[in-house]
């Protein structure tokens, strides 16, 4: 059976051009919007036309042997991929993470369409670099960073996976109440929610929690490990503090409801892909089977 063509997949998403675009119909409706508003539009075009102009090279990069396709963020969760395919992001860092629970082992290539606007801690490939790099992460030649991500399993066998982080607590963000087990240790807590982070997380939503509570855990982002921090937990005569952040490597942390309404589990940030999680649900939370295979060089 002859060996099946290698497909290069484009991950974007809509530029802030094209959003206003969306929400105003016509360019001149979204001009006179920003104009409202003391703002220009030429600089959102600009950053249109830059990105496209990247967005452009990248695809022209691509072996002319190879397949070629383009993903948006938002129809990720319906779109198929394939083993052969070698995933490129082309945007800021959040693009890598949004599309890593939908792979497998695919490579994943970040390519930084604007580095004096995105840090480029995850999508650090310029695209100079892309049209070598494509053929080298498919032969095995390139190096690749294998950064661990965060599964989070409830007992109805949902599972979610993140490159950052799970949250679990309540969608509002208001007080959760839930039983939490780690390391042989449990208690039940109220608190604003809590969260498990892989090393990529740490240096994220999990750092603020860790600065704020002076609880910071050293996680690298290739170890097989993660850790959890509790957001703001509320002793009382029912609820207990002691298990307030700790490192999980052979274990995990299961975490039992206490909410009758309200009690979610998401992903990476994006609210709006959750599991519900009511009253006497649990998680299992721990580092996931699967990493993101991540093309550096």
């Amino acid at each position: 059976m002859a060996a099946v063509t290698p497909r290069a997949v484009f991950v974007v998403r809509d530029t802030d051009y094209e959003l206003l675009l969306a929400r105003h119909a016509t360019r001149g409706q979204a001009k006179f919007f920003l104009d409202s508003r003391e703002q220009s539009i030429a600089e959102v075009e600009a950053r249109h036309v830059v990105f496209h102009t990247v967005l452009g090279r990248a695809r022209a990069a691509v072996p002319a042997d190879w397949r070629q396709t383009l993903a948006r963020r938002a129809d990720l969760d319906r779109f198929l991929f394939a083993p052969e395919d070698v995933i490129v992001a082309v945007g800021q860092d959040g693009l890598v993470a949004n599309v890593a629970k939908y792979l497998g082992a695919q490579p994943v290539i970040g390519v930084n369409p604007a580095p004096d606007l995105y840090d480029g801690v995850l999508a650090r490939v310029a695209v100079e670099r892309l049209g070598a790099l494509l053929p080298a992460s498919v032969a095995g030649a390139a190096r690749v960073e294998r950064r661990t991500m965060v599964q989070a399993v409830l007992d109805g066998g949902e599972r979610l996976l993140a490159l950052n982080e799970i949250f679990v607590g309540h969608r509002s963000h208001q007080s959760a109440r839930y039983r939490i087990e780690a390391g042989g240790t449990a208690e039940d807590q109220s608190s604003s929610g809590l969260i498990v982070a892989s090393g990529t997380g740490v240096t994220g939503w999990a750092r603020s929690i860790s600065e704020a509570s002076h609880l910071s855990l050293a996680i690298g982002p290739e170890e097989p490990a993660v850790g959890y921090w509790v957001r703001e937990p509320f002793p009382s005569v029912a609820t207990a503090t002691g298990l307030r952040a700790g490192k999980l490597a052979e274990t995990a942390l299961v975490v039992t409801s206490r909410m009758n309404e309200g009690g979610v589990v998401f992903a990476d940030g994006i609210e709006q892909d959750f599991l519900a999680f009511g009253w006497g649900s649990r998680v299992t939370i721990a580092p996931a089977p699967q990493t993101l295979n991540l093309v550096v060089a």
